[in-house]
């Protein structure tokens, strides 16, 4: 009785997800074609063609759907592509998460690289200002898109500097530069050396970084359970299936193995949620500290 809702679902999420993989595909090669010169095309073998045009252009998120698809194909459900479905948005937060987690360390560390051209371009007996937009220029920036501008603009119109540091120093992974801001603000008004401030606030940075890191390495026993823990279950369907017996049928078309799902999957999300929450405390008790050495 499920076989026909299960195949019709695992059609209708496979098309989702090949909609969702195609979208805006054509201005996309458009774009790429302008870029390239409108190279000759390499041949490939469509498959191949097929699978690096997925892998592209898909949402890691949606194959949550596809992979609920083909379990539900396998054990006949419906079930399995409904769960897949749920997983969508909180997978999508992980990622989100770790793509804003990316980008901190990515800002922090070009705070540190700018800090340091500006720390040797001072020394070399360049003006504050006319230090700021070199050091800029060979790092690439403060790492802050867009509110570059207006700090280089302050510094060479004779604006609020330290108004437009702080500014960007509100972004996650650009706090250091509060520190610039005060280094700045200080060398103004009381003539103290520039170049002595930067280089405490380079040493602050690189050792904030370095416990931020050594952090990481304490944490990565507690991500790894988090991975275990959402492997293991599969693991078992695998063993359960090479042994011969049908674990797919059990828990998703008998009582007992829908309870068993039910509880397994309680605890499943419970066990993910424990260790995630340690992770988030140990990382915003080390962010709390650090905030208290910049004030």
């Amino acid at each position: 009785m499920w076989g026909t809702p299960a195949y019709a679902a695992a059609f209708c999420a496979g098309a989702a997800v090949w909609l969702a993989a195609a979208q805006e595909s054509g201005l996309r090669r458009a774009r790429g074609l302008v870029a390239v010169g409108a190279l000759e095309p390499v041949v490939m073998p469509p498959w191949e063609r097929w699978w690096a045009w997925v892998r592209v252009r898909a949402r890691p998120e949606w194959w949550c759907v596809a992979a609920g698809a083909a379990v539900g194909l396998a054990g006949r459900s419906v079930l399995p592509l409904v769960l897949g479905g749920l997983a969508v948005p909180v997978v999508a937060r992980v990622l989100r998460r770790r793509q804003a987690a990316k980008e901190r360390a990515a800002r922090a560390e070009q705070v540190i690289a700018f800090c340091a051209a500006l720390g040797s371009e001072v020394r070399a007996g360049r003006q504050p200002a006319d230090a700021l937009a070199m050091a800029a220029r060979d790092t690439g920036g403060l790492g802050a898109g867009a509110a570059d501008a207006a700090v280089l603009a302050a510094a060479r119109f004779g604006g609020d500097v330290p108004g437009s540091l702080r500014e960007v120093a509100r972004a996650p992974g650009s706090e250091g530069l509060g520190g610039l801001a005060a280094c700045w603000q200080v060398a103004v008004d009381s003539g103290a050396g520039l170049a002595e401030g930067l280089d405490r606030l380079e040493g602050a940075l690189r050792a904030r970084r370095d416990q931020q890191a050594d952090l990481q390495t304490k944490l990565a026993p507690a991500r790894a359970t988090a991975v275990m823990l959402a492997v293991l279950p599969v693991l078992g369907l695998l063993m359960g299936t090479a042994l011969g017996a049908d674990p797919l049928g059990v828990l998703l078309h008998t009582p007992a193995g829908i309870g068993c799902l039910v509880v397994g999957g309680a605890l499943e999300t419970a066990g993910l949620w424990w260790t995630g929450r340690i992770v988030r405390r140990a990382e915003g008790a080390t962010h709390g500290k650090a905030k208290e050495g910049d004030r």
